[in-house]
Protein backbone atom coordinates (compact mmCIF):
# COMPACT_ATOMS: atom_id res chain seq x y z
CA UNK A 1 0.00 0.00 0.00
CA UNK A 2 0.79 3.56 -0.81
CA UNK A 3 0.81 6.21 1.47
CA UNK A 4 -1.79 7.92 -0.15
CA UNK A 5 -3.64 4.31 -0.46
CA UNK A 6 -3.03 4.35 3.51
CA UNK A 7 -4.81 7.64 3.65
CA UNK A 8 -7.87 6.71 1.68
CA UNK A 9 -7.87 3.45 4.14
CA UNK A 10 -8.50 5.18 7.26
CA UNK A 11 -11.02 7.40 5.47
CA UNK A 12 -12.67 4.75 4.43
CA UNK A 13 -12.23 3.08 7.89
CA UNK A 14 -12.79 6.46 10.18
CA UNK A 15 -10.26 5.29 11.81
CA UNK A 16 -6.32 5.32 12.18
CA UNK A 17 -4.36 2.70 10.44
CA UNK A 18 -1.79 1.30 12.80
CA UNK A 19 0.21 -1.18 10.39
CA UNK A 20 -0.29 -3.09 7.57
CA UNK A 21 1.11 -6.70 5.99
CA UNK A 22 1.26 -7.99 3.25
CA UNK A 23 -0.63 -11.56 2.09
CA UNK A 24 0.02 -13.80 -0.25
CA UNK A 25 -2.45 -12.54 -3.18
CA UNK A 26 -3.76 -12.92 -6.68
CA UNK A 27 -1.54 -12.10 -9.19
CA UNK A 28 -4.15 -9.32 -10.33
CA UNK A 29 -4.05 -7.36 -7.10
CA UNK A 30 -2.53 -6.78 -3.85
CA UNK A 31 -4.13 -8.20 -0.20
CA UNK A 32 -3.12 -6.70 2.66
CA UNK A 33 -3.74 -7.34 6.93
CA UNK A 34 -4.65 -3.47 8.18
CA UNK A 35 -4.56 -3.51 12.03
CA UNK A 36 -6.16 -0.51 13.51
CA UNK A 37 -7.44 0.24 17.08
CA UNK A 38 -10.38 -1.54 16.45
CA UNK A 39 -9.25 -4.58 15.31
CA UNK A 40 -7.83 -6.09 11.82
CA UNK A 41 -9.25 -6.14 8.26
CA UNK A 42 -8.25 -7.46 4.92
CA UNK A 43 -7.75 -4.66 2.42
CA UNK A 44 -7.90 -5.81 -1.53
CA UNK A 45 -6.23 -3.63 -3.66
CA UNK A 46 -6.43 -2.91 -7.24
CA UNK A 47 -7.91 -6.39 -9.50
CA UNK A 48 -11.07 -5.77 -10.99
CA UNK A 49 -14.04 -3.50 -10.26
CA UNK A 50 -14.62 -4.46 -6.20
CA UNK A 51 -18.24 -3.28 -6.28
CA UNK A 52 -19.05 -6.35 -8.31
CA UNK A 53 -17.07 -8.72 -6.17
CA UNK A 54 -18.63 -7.35 -3.35
CA UNK A 55 -22.44 -8.11 -4.74
CA UNK A 56 -21.54 -11.46 -5.15
CA UNK A 57 -19.73 -12.44 -2.04
CA UNK A 58 -23.00 -10.87 -0.43
CA UNK A 59 -25.07 -13.55 -2.34
CA UNK A 60 -22.57 -16.40 -1.72
CA UNK A 61 -23.08 -15.18 1.64
CA UNK A 62 -26.15 -16.68 2.04
CA UNK A 63 -25.10 -20.14 1.28
CA UNK A 64 -21.31 -20.29 2.25
CA UNK A 65 -19.16 -19.06 4.76
CA UNK A 66 -17.30 -15.46 3.15
CA UNK A 67 -15.62 -12.40 4.78
CA UNK A 68 -18.10 -10.58 5.35
CA UNK A 69 -17.51 -6.80 3.51
CA UNK A 70 -16.74 -3.83 4.83
CA UNK A 71 -16.25 -1.24 2.42
CA UNK A 72 -15.90 -0.68 -1.09
CA UNK A 73 -13.84 1.90 -2.82
CA UNK A 74 -13.87 3.03 -6.53
CA UNK A 75 -10.72 5.41 -6.97
CA UNK A 76 -10.58 7.64 -9.70
CA UNK A 77 -7.36 8.63 -8.65
CA UNK A 78 -3.98 8.07 -10.28
CA UNK A 79 -2.09 7.09 -7.12
CA UNK A 80 -4.96 5.29 -5.36
CA UNK A 81 -5.97 1.70 -6.82
CA UNK A 82 -9.52 0.76 -6.21
CA UNK A 83 -10.23 -1.53 -2.79
CA UNK A 84 -12.72 -3.33 -0.70
CA UNK A 85 -12.47 -3.97 2.85
CA UNK A 86 -13.41 -6.87 4.00
CA UNK A 87 -13.60 -8.59 7.93
CA UNK A 88 -10.12 -10.47 8.52
CA UNK A 89 -11.11 -14.32 8.99
CA UNK A 90 -9.45 -17.19 11.37
CA UNK A 91 -8.68 -20.09 9.93
CA UNK A 92 -5.98 -21.91 7.65
CA UNK A 93 -5.28 -22.07 4.30
CA UNK A 94 -6.03 -25.18 2.52
CA UNK A 95 -2.95 -25.39 0.84
CA UNK A 96 -0.82 -24.66 4.10
CA UNK A 97 -2.66 -28.09 5.87
CA UNK A 98 -2.46 -29.89 2.71
CA UNK A 99 1.13 -28.95 2.05
CA UNK A 100 1.86 -29.83 6.21
CA UNK A 101 2.46 -33.50 5.97
CA UNK A 102 0.63 -33.04 9.33
CA UNK A 103 -2.60 -34.77 8.51
CA UNK A 104 -3.50 -38.62 8.49
CA UNK A 105 -5.88 -39.87 6.01
CA UNK A 106 -9.25 -39.79 7.92
CA UNK A 107 -8.57 -36.72 8.41
CA UNK A 108 -7.86 -35.72 4.66
CA UNK A 109 -11.17 -37.37 3.52
CA UNK A 110 -12.76 -35.54 6.12
CA UNK A 111 -11.32 -32.14 5.17
CA UNK A 112 -12.05 -33.08 1.23
CA UNK A 113 -15.54 -33.96 2.48
CA UNK A 114 -15.99 -30.44 3.54
CA UNK A 115 -14.61 -28.81 0.76
CA UNK A 116 -16.70 -30.73 -1.33
CA UNK A 117 -20.07 -29.41 0.49
CA UNK A 118 -19.04 -26.17 -0.18
CA UNK A 119 -18.10 -26.54 -3.82
CA UNK A 120 -21.20 -28.04 -4.03
CA UNK A 121 -23.59 -25.57 -2.22
CA UNK A 122 -21.70 -23.03 -4.71
CA UNK A 123 -22.86 -24.84 -7.73
CA UNK A 124 -26.42 -24.83 -6.44
CA UNK A 125 -27.28 -21.38 -6.08
CA UNK A 126 -28.63 -19.98 -9.29
CA UNK A 127 -27.60 -16.21 -9.88
CA UNK A 128 -29.42 -14.78 -12.99
CA UNK A 129 -30.85 -16.17 -16.04
CA UNK A 130 -28.45 -16.37 -18.21
CA UNK A 131 -24.74 -17.53 -17.94
CA UNK A 132 -22.02 -15.52 -18.28
CA UNK A 133 -19.79 -12.60 -17.04
CA UNK A 134 -21.22 -10.13 -14.65
CA UNK A 135 -21.33 -6.76 -16.78
CA UNK A 136 -22.28 -4.56 -13.36
CA UNK A 137 -23.14 -4.84 -9.43
CA UNK A 138 -26.45 -5.65 -9.95
CA UNK A 139 -24.79 -9.02 -11.45
CA UNK A 140 -26.79 -8.72 -14.97
CA UNK A 141 -24.95 -10.59 -17.82
CA UNK A 142 -25.31 -9.46 -21.45
CA UNK A 143 -26.11 -12.00 -23.84
CA UNK A 144 -23.34 -14.41 -25.08
CA UNK A 145 -23.05 -17.55 -27.22
CA UNK A 146 -23.21 -21.57 -25.35
CA UNK A 147 -19.75 -22.72 -23.82
CA UNK A 148 -19.78 -24.93 -26.20
CA UNK A 149 -19.93 -22.76 -29.57
CA UNK A 150 -17.13 -20.53 -27.70
CA UNK A 151 -14.84 -23.15 -26.63
CA UNK A 152 -12.54 -23.88 -29.93
CA UNK A 153 -12.47 -20.75 -31.04
CA UNK A 154 -11.65 -19.19 -27.55
CA UNK A 155 -8.82 -21.89 -27.31
CA UNK A 156 -7.31 -21.58 -30.47
CA UNK A 157 -7.28 -17.41 -29.77
CA UNK A 158 -5.51 -18.52 -26.57
CA UNK A 159 -3.18 -20.63 -28.53
CA UNK A 160 -2.07 -17.79 -30.83
CA UNK A 161 -1.10 -15.63 -27.92
CA UNK A 162 0.83 -18.24 -26.02
CA UNK A 163 4.93 -18.07 -26.01
CA UNK A 164 6.57 -20.70 -27.85
CA UNK A 165 8.74 -21.30 -24.41
CA UNK A 166 5.63 -22.12 -22.69
CA UNK A 167 4.14 -24.88 -25.32
CA UNK A 168 5.10 -25.91 -28.16
CA UNK A 169 3.00 -25.02 -31.64
CA UNK A 170 2.54 -28.49 -32.10
CA UNK A 171 1.36 -28.88 -29.12
CA UNK A 172 -1.15 -26.01 -29.18
CA UNK A 173 -2.34 -27.31 -32.10
CA UNK A 174 -2.98 -30.45 -30.52
CA UNK A 175 -5.23 -28.62 -27.63
CA UNK A 176 -6.98 -26.81 -30.14
CA UNK A 177 -8.14 -30.27 -31.77
CA UNK A 178 -8.80 -31.80 -28.13
CA UNK A 179 -11.29 -28.46 -26.62
CA UNK A 180 -13.25 -28.69 -30.69
CA UNK A 181 -13.19 -32.42 -29.53
CA UNK A 182 -14.85 -32.35 -26.44
CA UNK A 183 -16.70 -28.93 -26.26
CA UNK A 184 -20.18 -30.26 -27.85
CA UNK A 185 -20.52 -31.78 -23.98
CA UNK A 186 -21.01 -29.03 -22.65
CA UNK A 187 -24.70 -28.75 -24.39
CA UNK A 188 -25.37 -30.48 -21.15
CA UNK A 189 -24.59 -27.36 -19.03
CA UNK A 190 -25.17 -24.38 -21.76
CA UNK A 191 -28.31 -22.85 -20.34
CA UNK A 192 -26.88 -23.29 -16.55
CA UNK A 193 -26.67 -20.31 -14.37
CA UNK A 194 -25.07 -21.21 -11.05
CA UNK A 195 -22.72 -19.22 -9.53
CA UNK A 196 -19.00 -20.13 -10.53
CA UNK A 197 -16.36 -18.58 -7.88
CA UNK A 198 -14.19 -19.37 -10.83
CA UNK A 199 -10.38 -19.72 -8.59
CA UNK A 200 -11.58 -22.35 -6.10
CA UNK A 201 -8.60 -24.01 -4.97
CA UNK A 202 -6.50 -24.10 -2.10
CA UNK A 203 -5.13 -20.87 -1.49
CA UNK A 204 -8.53 -19.39 -1.47
CA UNK A 205 -10.41 -21.20 1.46
CA UNK A 206 -9.95 -21.22 5.04
CA UNK A 207 -10.44 -24.23 7.10
CA UNK A 208 -10.48 -25.46 10.91
CA UNK A 209 -10.81 -28.53 12.62
CA UNK A 210 -13.69 -28.09 15.26
CA UNK A 211 -15.30 -30.37 17.86
CA UNK A 212 -17.86 -31.63 14.69
CA UNK A 213 -14.74 -31.96 12.13
CA UNK A 214 -13.19 -30.30 9.61
CA UNK A 215 -15.06 -27.45 8.15
CA UNK A 216 -14.36 -24.39 5.69
CA UNK A 217 -14.26 -20.80 7.57
CA UNK A 218 -13.92 -18.84 4.41
CA UNK A 219 -14.07 -18.65 0.74
CA UNK A 220 -12.30 -15.70 -0.73
CA UNK A 221 -11.56 -14.09 -3.47
CA UNK A 222 -14.42 -13.62 -5.69
CA UNK A 223 -13.27 -11.42 -8.33
CA UNK A 224 -13.41 -13.65 -11.14
CA UNK A 225 -16.83 -14.94 -9.81
CA UNK A 226 -19.31 -15.48 -12.84
CA UNK A 227 -22.73 -17.89 -14.07
CA UNK A 228 -21.84 -21.01 -15.07
CA UNK A 229 -21.99 -24.38 -14.80
CA UNK A 230 -22.44 -25.80 -11.60
CA UNK A 231 -19.81 -28.16 -11.83
CA UNK A 232 -17.00 -25.60 -13.10
CA UNK A 233 -15.35 -24.72 -9.14
CA UNK A 234 -15.37 -28.99 -9.02
CA UNK A 235 -13.20 -29.14 -11.87
CA UNK A 236 -10.98 -26.03 -10.73
CA UNK A 237 -10.10 -27.85 -7.67
CA UNK A 238 -9.38 -31.22 -9.32
CA UNK A 239 -7.01 -29.46 -12.39
CA UNK A 240 -4.41 -30.33 -10.01
CA UNK A 241 -5.45 -32.91 -7.88
CA UNK A 242 -2.40 -34.83 -8.88
CA UNK A 243 -0.13 -32.72 -6.33
CA UNK A 244 -2.66 -33.14 -3.45
CA UNK A 245 -2.71 -36.42 -1.10
CA UNK A 246 -4.76 -38.98 -2.10
CA UNK A 247 -6.95 -38.94 0.91
CA UNK A 248 -8.05 -35.85 0.19
CA UNK A 249 -8.79 -36.02 -3.33
CA UNK A 250 -10.74 -39.28 -2.21
CA UNK A 251 -12.69 -37.38 -0.16
CA UNK A 252 -13.23 -34.32 -2.52
CA UNK A 253 -14.80 -37.03 -4.94
CA UNK A 254 -16.71 -38.83 -2.21
CA UNK A 255 -18.17 -35.76 -0.83
CA UNK A 256 -19.43 -34.38 -3.95
CA UNK A 257 -21.33 -36.95 -5.63
CA UNK A 258 -23.49 -34.82 -8.12
CA UNK A 259 -25.33 -36.59 -10.90
CA UNK A 260 -25.60 -35.24 -14.47
CA UNK A 261 -27.71 -36.38 -17.44
CA UNK A 262 -27.04 -38.16 -20.82
CA UNK A 263 -24.31 -40.93 -18.13
CA UNK A 264 -21.55 -38.36 -18.48
CA UNK A 265 -19.62 -37.71 -14.72
CA UNK A 266 -19.50 -34.09 -13.22
CA UNK A 267 -16.11 -34.44 -13.08
CA UNK A 268 -15.83 -35.27 -17.35
CA UNK A 269 -17.47 -31.91 -17.54
CA UNK A 270 -15.79 -29.96 -14.67
CA UNK A 271 -12.74 -30.97 -16.52
CA UNK A 272 -13.90 -29.76 -20.21
CA UNK A 273 -15.05 -26.60 -18.95
CA UNK A 274 -11.92 -26.03 -16.82
CA UNK A 275 -10.41 -26.08 -20.62
CA UNK A 276 -11.20 -21.69 -20.91
CA UNK A 277 -9.12 -21.11 -17.95
CA UNK A 278 -6.02 -23.20 -18.91
CA UNK A 279 -6.45 -21.93 -22.43
CA UNK A 280 -6.09 -18.57 -20.42
CA UNK A 281 -3.99 -18.87 -18.21
CA UNK A 282 -1.07 -20.15 -20.31
CA UNK A 283 -1.00 -17.06 -22.31
CA UNK A 284 0.97 -15.05 -19.71
CA UNK A 285 4.18 -13.98 -20.82
CA UNK A 286 7.43 -14.07 -18.96
CA UNK A 287 8.12 -16.66 -15.88
CA UNK A 288 4.49 -16.88 -14.44
CA UNK A 289 4.19 -19.97 -12.25
CA UNK A 290 0.69 -20.72 -12.44
CA UNK A 291 0.63 -20.86 -15.92
CA UNK A 292 3.55 -23.16 -16.36
CA UNK A 293 1.27 -25.39 -14.16
CA UNK A 294 -1.16 -24.98 -16.69
CA UNK A 295 0.71 -26.01 -19.52
CA UNK A 296 1.41 -28.98 -17.36
CA UNK A 297 -2.24 -29.48 -16.89
CA UNK A 298 -2.57 -29.58 -21.03
CA UNK A 299 0.16 -31.84 -21.43
CA UNK A 300 -1.12 -34.34 -18.91
CA UNK A 301 -4.26 -34.16 -20.82
CA UNK A 302 -3.07 -34.50 -24.40
CA UNK A 303 -1.11 -37.57 -23.03
CA UNK A 304 -4.07 -39.15 -21.02
CA UNK A 305 -7.37 -37.28 -22.47
CA UNK A 306 -10.25 -37.14 -20.96
CA UNK A 307 -12.58 -39.69 -19.35
CA UNK A 308 -16.58 -39.57 -19.29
Amino acid sequence: MTPAEVEAVESALGERVLSWRDLAGGYSHETCVVEFAGGAVVVRLGGGAPAVEAEVMRRAGEHVPVPGVREVHESARADVRSFMVVDHVAGVALSEALDSGALGDDDLRALGGAVAEVSSCIGAVTIGSRPGFFDDAQLRVPPERPWSEQLPEFAAACMESTPDTRLEPSTRRAWVELCAKHAPSLAEVDEQARLVHSDFNPKNLLVARTDAGWRVTSVLDWEFAYAGCRYADAGNMLRHAADYPAAYVDGFRAGYGEGVPAGVSWEYLGAVIDMFALSDLVTRPGAHPVADLAAGRIRSLLDGGLDR
